[in-house]
């Protein structure tokens, strides 16, 4: 018997067993060691879903993991016993319409960790072990767990980078300046960015935006008209990554983008208004970025070839007894880049 972190309602997350099978063929046992809090697990947490999804029974949270291959199922190649690695949440059917469409982070089947959008909810992998597909596994050697359990958030910003298009020479705007946001300036400049602009209203966030590489960080909170010298003639910013979810963010950055510049929206909060007439004016291409999949194993390498470097951004970390302190100090962003939660030694 394990212990799992399951959220019961807003505020009321508790620690308790858990039931763990064995691997089947085809699975791997997984040690978890590290699990980072990511903002949908502060939803569920302060709030109890987010929009309308509602917790409708209990739910183990989170699904930024890694761990230590403990037992491997009949036929499983490419693992050992002891092997740190990565396990991707995203785990879809491969056989629904939007698999075969080769859109497999669409999946109508998507079985995602820590998800209360069906019912039953999808159990999420805060727990001390658990049994993942062989395929969801990407060794992480030569990582920390803390860098491995890194792998989804960054894939996330991967994927966004896709949806962006070209980035060598363009100049970059982010709003937003949370982990998805700061890995976003990060994988931004890897990808040939000439010039990032990174906007919070947060000072401490702004100041990791600056270390990630951002050219110039502005204070929208203390200076409201910060992005105005960007928005002269019909602005010069080429790709907005906008990552706050903030309605106000975005309406705030889009006189700041030159005509047909490209907006991909990743930070999700609830519905937002959109300045239509200014999309239209300037033809402007709003787009959505949503999860990962095939990322998810090129954020690892990435990582173990230091492309891209992630430890700067895990600040905190705590035992999972100590899960009330992770997420009072992940709800706190003048504390706070990327909380970590420590299942056990690696």
């Amino acid at each position: 018997m394990a212990r799992a972190l399951y959220a019961h309602a807003a505020r009321d997350v508790r620690l308790e067993p858990c039931d763990v099978a064995a691997p089947g063929p085809g699975e791997v046992s997984v040690r978890l060691v590290r699990g980072g809090i990511c903002g949908s697990d502060l939803h569920y947490f302060n709030h109890g879903g987010f929009g309308t999804v509602r917790l409708r029974e209990p739910m183990i949270l989170g699904h930024e993991v890694a761990g230590v291959v403990s037992a491997l199922g009949a036929g499983v190649a490419g693992l050992a016993t002891g092997d740190l690695v990565a396990v991707s949440p995203s785990r879809p059917c491969g056989g629904c319409g939007e698999c075969l469409r080769g859109l497999p982070n669409h999946c109508l089947n998507m079985r995602f960790y820590g998800s209360a959008m069906p019912f039953p909810h999808i159990q999420g992998a805060f727990r001390e072990e658990i049994v993942a597909d062989a395929a969801q596994c990407v060794p992480a050697t030569g990582l920390t767990a803390a860098e491995a359990a890194m792998a989804e958030p960054l894939s996330v910003v991967l994927h966004a980078m896709r949806q962006a298009g070209e980035l060598l020479g363009r100049r970059v705007l982010v709003t937003g300046c949370g982990p998805i946001g700061v890995l976003a300036i990060l994988a931004a400049r890897r990808a040939g960015a000439a010039e990032i602009i990174a906007t919070d209203i947060s000072a401490p966030v702004l100041e990791f935006a600056r270390r990630a590489g951002a050219d110039v960080t502005l204070n929208t909170a203390t200076d409201p008209d910060a992005l105005v010298p960007y928005g002269a003639d019909k602005g010069c910013l080429d790709v907005l990554f906008e990552c706050s979810g903030a309605a106000p963010a975005l309406a705030g950055a889009i006189p700041a983008l030159r005509p047909r510049g490209r907006i991909v929206q990743l930070g999700l909060s609830g519905d937002m208004t959109l300045p239509m007439m200014q999309i239209t004016a300037k033809e402007l291409t709003l787009g959505g970025s949503f999860r990962f999949h095939e990322e998810f194993a090129v954020a690892v390498r990435m990582m173990q070839a230091g492309l891209i470097d992630v430890a700067p951004l895990v600040t905190h970390h705590f035992a999972i007894t100590d899960h009330a302190a992770a997420f009072a100090v992940a709800n706190d962003r003048s504390r706070a880049m990327k909380v970590q939660l420590e299942f056990a030694e690696c």
